[in-house]
């Protein structure tokens, strides 16, 4: 069974950064794709951003150039850097992983979610 856990959500400034992590814990070996989708009041939840265990990596649109993601694959952990945050930002995040793997075991679809961590972008 995998697990997600996120932190480092909160209340920031406009203009201001936040940093988020997900670190996955369970008999995982590797993760391919990682990332963060988020959900505002009324909306729907949307992809933020991706990465695969190759490096490639994936970005909405409204967030280029203002977020970063990476990965420590050794440690399944994602990081989510958020710059220059806006009230439109706003929203819980969440952290995802679509497939896993253990040591010797093949690849399994996972679709596993996080419990969430909010994000508020307000003066």
């Amino acid at each position: 069974q995998v697990q997600l856990v996120e932190s480092g959500g909160g209340l920031v400034q406009p203009g201001g950064s936040l940093r988020l992590s997900c670190a996955a814990s369970g008999s995982i070996f590797s993760i391919s794709g990682m990332g963060w989708y988020r959900q505002a009041p009324g909306k729907q939840r949307e992809m933020v951003a991706v990465m695969y265990s190759s490096g490639s990596t994936n970005y909405a649109d409204s967030v280029k150039g203002r977020f970063s993601i990476s990965r420590d694959n050794a440690k399944n952990t994602v990081y989510l850097q958020m710059n220059s945050l806006n009230p439109e930002d706003t929203a819980v995040y969440y952290c995802y992983a679509d497939r896993v793997r253990g040591v010797f075991g093949p690849w399994k679809q996972c679709d596993c979610w996080g419990q969430g961590t909010q994000v508020t972008v307000s003066s």
